[in-house]
């Protein structure tokens, strides 16, 4: 799927809730495995370079904390934060991760390409709210 359709499938999931928005083989069922793999990549998420996550060994202190997550936010809120945190703060600093408007400066390989996949997202999502992440 293109980025393109990414987006589209995302811009359906915000407007009428993700689990009407999917279609088969768009997005399989989310793994906690490969959202820890997703969170521990520093070049291509970038999440621990920021937060601390439950359970993984390193992690910033840029960001809020993502321990005990589960407790404070919904699925869908945290979603929306990392699909694009613009959309509620303007000023954030932290990246849109399944969005391309309104970006720039981006390097020619990478326009037009968000830094997560619809996949790649509800992966984290599915670490961050597994039960055994959910409290320190």
């Amino acid at each position: 799927m293109t980025v393109l359709g990414w987006a589209r499938v995302w811009a359906l999931a915000c407007s009428a809730g993700w689990a009407a928005a999917q279609t088969p083989g768009t997005v399989s069922l989310a793994s906690p495995e490969r959202g820890k793999a997703l969170l521990l990549q520093r070049q291509d998420s970038g999440c621990v370079l920021c937060h601390q996550v439950q359970g993984l060994p390193v992690g910033g202190t840029l960001g809020p904390s993502l321990v005990g997550l589960a407790e404070r936010s919904t699925k869908a809120q945290a979603r929306e934060r990392i699909a694009d945190a613009r959309r509620l703060n303007p000023q954030t600093i932290m990246p849109a991760y399944l969005s391309t408007e309104g970006l720039n400066k981006v390097a020619t390989p990478y326009q037009e390409q968000t830094i997560l996949t619809a996949q790649g997202l509800e992966d984290i999502l599915s670490y961050l709210f597994s039960p055994n992440k959910a409290t320190p």
